[in-house]
């Protein structure tokens, strides 16, 4: 079970309300905005403008040379390759760049790696197969900040290298004749939060000599689908590249797009930021994970319609094989981190042999919520080991591997993700090297930002239409989510196959349902007439016809806990169980409190989560799994599992015990 920090935004009322006047929005949208940081008029008016506000292209050092030697290479009639990526951001930024040099008339062609085969960025086979072309240009995108080798190899073949980038560089650049990123040091770019097809774009209208508005038109859906896949904060110049790249989403003149929506079931004139999200992204992220990602270019560059109905058909497919890959690796990754402990580190870091390179990023994500803490998920084939790193809020990712570089072939990314390869006999001293860096960084929790508590009266359809014009909503601008506490649960009523649960709630005389999806019965924590607070979105659904209100929960927690003894609990139990040397009496029960566990357990089997949240008031977290462990191992308790859930019981056979004889007691006093 994990617990997330709840962090409730401050608003000042006041300002809300002044703000409300003077920019003409409603009051409580307003306290949403204010509540987020947004006080200045002339930012809340980005906010809610739909006026495009992009930098000039030309901020972004070194892109007067890049123009200067791809405009030479056009009028030259040169060979020039675009080396791709094989994510969604690296495919749409391919698709941009390709498709426009191409209608310039451009000697164009395309190159994106094999996931499993190459690995991320540029590899000498694809130089030595790009001179083997004649080409004699490459412009990379959405990658190559990190290709000091490859690069210096395809300078001494006599190949121009034209880097456009937006990852993280090391301490120093590679010897390209021009590297277009706005994270170097020495770029003065405005806003830096943009992916790889931003660049690509910005890169696209300093050739064309225009500004990006008069090319948003013709470009900003490929753009807007790569920095939603990218998960890119979603203000600024995202904000605005998006709100018109849904536009033109929904108009269709793109057959690629257009062909995918329909294979996922998506209506284009409902089109969200979240229905790219996971509807589009994984399908395109599909043809590259599960083989050849260059049919997500060609579904993107397409002008044939049965052309473009059938690769969509081929992706929606390769996308259904992926989840089915994914669910067995995550199970298999579980598996290893139970037994092998892992789930105490302070990253994870989880290998197995042939587990497909692929799914490795989705994997990772799925433990991060599972386990809530950085994850890195390595697919091991022979001797090499390519791999995914999904992190949480307040810890970099990417300093904790670059910490370790000397042990890594390759790596980049970013602060909540990364890639890397590693040879399989370093995999060991990876792990360790990782978890040193990490212990020195203040121990990270998951955390909830939450826009401000709701009274369940003021639950009301009317409320989610208002906020609907603080879409679109993503990474740095997240659907508004509200804390309704102190409710009472009145009752569980499993929906979907079980898979699901409706909850019903009861504050003073106001009474309202909520969901909670991917939770069964027997994994559900909390029982009728415990005392809640409760992390809800709000969306709009259709019954019969009509509109109707749906809160969806995304947490969970007792009311009236102190959340800062609960975390400083957690952090002491994972310190022992991680083998950290310290004076852990504190968290060592008493036999009555240990009796107490038993207790809870002799009437009834129940989960262990659902132990936890009952005794979190009194012995608290420590104390509950440590006296829970104790019972096990001197055999009064058995563990179990149903519907996913981690359940104990008292053995009808177990008898008298010595509980100082528990090997748990004897490890917290050092024996």
């Amino acid at each position: 079970m994990q617990f997330k920090r709840w962090c409730i935004n401050t608003a000042n009322k006041a300002v809300a309300e002044e703000i409300s006047n003077e920019c003409n929005i409603p009051p409580f949208t307003a306290l949403i905005a204010t509540g987020r940081g947004y006080t200045d008029f002339s930012e809340l008016d980005q906010l809610f403008s739909d006026e495009v506000m992009i930098g000039d292209p030309y901020e972004l050092t070194d892109m007067d040379k890049a123009v200067e030697i791809i405009s030479d290479a056009i009028y030259g009639d040169e060979v020039i390759a675009v080396f791709g990526d094989y994510d969604v951001d690296g495919i749409t930024a391919t698709a941009l760049l390709y498709t426009y040099l191409k209608n310039r008339g451009a000697k164009v062609l395309y190159l994106i790696p094999d996931r499993a085969k190459d690995g991320y960025g540029m590899n000498i086979s694809a130089i030595d197969k790009l001179k083997a072309q004649n080409v004699n240009l490459i412009i990379t995108v959405d990658n190559g900040i990190s290709s000091f080798y490859e690069i210096e190899y395809a300078k001494s073949l006599g190949i121009k290298i034209v880097v456009t980038d937006h990852h993280l560089p090391s301490d120093r650049l590679p010897l390209a004749d021009a590297i277009i990123n706005p994270h170097r040091e020495d770029d003065f770019s405005e806003f830096k939060e943009i992916c790889g097809v931003f660049v690509a774009f910005k890169l696209v209208c300093a050739l064309e000599g225009k500004s990006p508005e008069e090319l948003l038109y013709e470009y900003s859906d490929l753009v807007a689908i790569g920095t939603i896949a990218d998960i890119m904060p979603l203000v600024s110049e995202n904000r605005c590249v998006v709100k018109s790249g849904l536009s033109l989403i929904a108009e269709g003149n793109r057959r690629g797009i257009s062909a995918l929506l329909s294979a996922a079931g998506i209506d284009a004139y409902s089109i969200t930021a979240t229905k790219v999200a996971f509807g589009i992204a994984p399908r395109l992220n599909a043809a590259g994970r599960m083989g050849d990602a260059a049919r997500g270019l060609e579904l993107l560059i397409t002008d044939d319609d049965e052309a473009a109905f059938a690769l969509a058909d081929i992706l929606n497919n390769e996308n259904i094989r992926r989840q089915g890959i994914e669910k067995k690796i995550l199970a298999e990754a579980v598996e290893t981190i139970e037994k092998r402990g892992y789930k105490h580190n302070r990253v994870i870091v989880v290998e197995g042999e042939n587990w497909h390179s692929g799914v490795t990023g989705i994997v990772a994500a799925r433990l991060v919520e599972r386990y809530g803490r950085p994850v890195i998920v390595l697919a091991v084939e022979e001797e090499l080991a390519n791999g995914s790193a999904r992190s949480v809020s307040g810890f970099s990712i990417y300093n904790a591997i670059s910490s370790s570089s000397h042990l890594l072939t390759k790596y980049g990314g970013h602060e909540m993700a990364a890639g890397i390869t590693v040879y399989k006999e370093n995999i060991e001293a990876f792990r360790n090297a990782v978890n040193e860096y990490a212990a020195e960084e203040k121990r990270p929790f998951q955390t909830l930002q939450i826009d401000c508590k709701l009274n369940p009266r003021a639950l009301d359809i009317a409320l989610t239409e208002e906020l609907k014009q603080l879409e679109p909503f993503g990474m740095g601008n997240p659907t508004p989510l509200f804390a309704i506490c102190g409710v009472t649960l009145k009752r569980i009523t499993p929906v979907g196959q079980g898979k699901h649960l409706r909850l019903e709630f009861v504050r003073d005389d106001t009474q309202f349902s909520a969901m909670l999806f991917g939770c069964t019965r027997s994994a559900f924590a909390y029982e009728v007439e415990q005392k809640l607070d409760i992390a809800v979105t709000l969306d709009t659904g259709n019954y019969a016809g009509e509109p109707t209100l749906t809160v969806n929960i995304k947490d969970i927690k007792r009311s009236n806990i102190s959340e800062e003894k609960l975390f400083k609990d957690i952090e002491f139990y994972e310190d022992f169980k991680s083998g950290k040397r310290l004076d852990f009496e504190s968290i060592i029960p008493s036999r009555q409190e240990t009796g107490d566990v038993y207790r809870a357990l002799v009437s009834n089997s129940i989960s262990l989560d659902k132990l936890i949240v009952k005794k979190l008031d009194t012995l608290g977290f420590a104390k509950t799994l440590i006296a829970a462990e104790a019972l096990c191992e001197l055999k009064v308790l058995s563990v179990y599992e149903t519907e996913g859930a981690l359940c104990l019981r008292v053995n009808e056979s177990s008898q008298r015990v010595n509980l100082e004889d528990a090997p748990i007691f004897k490890r917290l006093r050092g024996e």
